[in-house]
């Protein structure tokens, strides 16, 4: 099990440690990324590109409707085997596997419980293929959002990681300028950026959200 600093910032920091073991090593890992979109990519791809041999895993069933996604996964595709040069591999599109799994949890907000679940199918999955394709290493692009619960993930992975023969990166990738990285890079390469999440839920509450923002600028 890793040696990993107690609190929020320990996954970042343990994440710096890895990244050095590896350096020193001089030896890149292979490493499966479970990614979301390219922009959420970007950055940490980036980042991890001199420390591993990177395949973008797309694996988003909760994407919503189809149109949306078949546009996320051909740009983030483009981005990484065009620009960041690196494998792209896409999971099956199975909304109706999606919905069934996360069925209890309908009526849950934003960045609740059923977040929190759909983290963990997505990872699983992640995990799985890792172990399948004989990858030393999986993580998610998920942390690099301030929207994501970076703690829930770094937990699942962890917890993964000793259910399957592979090895959790943990970290924090929003961290070390992460984040406003990603908006840099999105900008530099045009990348498409969405207005939500992805699933219908959060599609609603984004589109929700804008109706009232617009109301109160038309009020004022």
């Amino acid at each position: 099990m890793k040696n990993i600093p107690p609190g929020k910032k320990g996954y970042y920091k343990a994440f710096l440690s890895i990244i050095k073991e590896i350096e020193n090593s001089g030896t890149k890992k292979s490493l499966l990324l479970h990614s979301c979109c390219a922009p959420c990519s970007s950055s940490v791809v980036e980042t991890l590109k001199p420390y591993f041999n990177i395949t973008i895993y797309y694996f988003n069933p909760n994407i919503h409707p189809e149109k949306e996604y078949r546009i996320r996964k051909e740009e983030n595709r483009d981005f990484a085997e065009n620009i960041m040069n690196v494998k792209f591999t896409e999971g099956e599109y199975n909304p109706k596997w999606w919905f069934g799994k996360t069925k209890d949890l309908y009526n849950e907000l934003e960045g609740g419980e059923r977040c929190k679940l759909c983290y963990r199918l997505r990872m699983e999955e992640t995990a799985r293929k890792a172990e399948t394709l004989k990858i030393e290493y999986f993580t998610t692009t998920l942390s690099v959002s301030p929207h994501k619960n970076s703690q829930w993930i770094n937990i699942i992975g962890l917890e993964l990681e000793k259910k399957y023969n592979t090895n959790f990166l943990v970290s924090d990738f929003k961290k070390g300028n992460g984040y406003q990285r990603s908006l840099e890079l999105s900008r530099k390469h045009n990348l498409y950026r969405q207005e939500y999440c992805g699933c219908i839920f959060s599609y609603r509450e984004s589109k929700e959200k804008r109706e009232v923002a617009k109301q109160r600028n038309s009020i004022s």
